[in-house]
């Protein structure tokens, strides 16, 4: 078994039975899972660890997991709220912790690991403040709650 902490594994055995089933979690759902358990993997990691593009191809039981967990737990290109937000400073021509509301989306649409539009809307409810006026909107309170880090709001 891989070397994971008792309170990770309980971690783990709660995402386990919100996400799965007794045979395990749908390889299909290997990022969310990992996303639930604060890990930034990119597509192109999960992907190497077993992750599928489609539903019902492979089961993930809990002991496979463990090391695929821990592996991504020591992957250094995962990216974290201080990178995220240098990523954004680029954008503030102000210099004010805002930017457009229409740059932020172009980005998360077309650079780097792109996302969907139906991904990009649910982002923007689920985390996004509204905008103002001018169509600017402050990045670091949308980057604390995707990061999940309610200490920076």
């Amino acid at each position: 078994m891989a070397d994971v902490p008792k309170r990770e594994q309980e971690n783990i055995e709660f995402v386990f039975e919100v996400m799965g089933g007794p045979d395990g979690i749908d390889a299909y759902d290997l990022g969310d899972a990992l996303r639930a358990l604060n890990l930034n993997p990119t597509l192109a990691l999960i992907e190497k660890m077993g992750g599928t593009k489609q539903r019902k191809l492979k089961m993930i039981k809990f002991d496979e997991f463990l090391p695929i967990y821990s592996q991504v737990k020591k992957e250094k290109e995962q990216g974290c709220y201080e990178d995220f937000i240098e990523c954004l400073k680029l954008y503030d021509k102000q210099e004010n912790g805002t930017m457009l509301l229409a740059e932020l989306q172009h980005a998360l649409l077309s650079l780097g690991e792109n996302l969907e539009d139906e991904q990009v809307e649910t982002l923007f409810a689920d985390c996004l403040d509204p905008e103002d006026d001018d169509g600017m909107i402050p990045y670091s309170p949308f980057l604390a709650r995707m990061c999940d880090r309610p200490d920076m709001l």
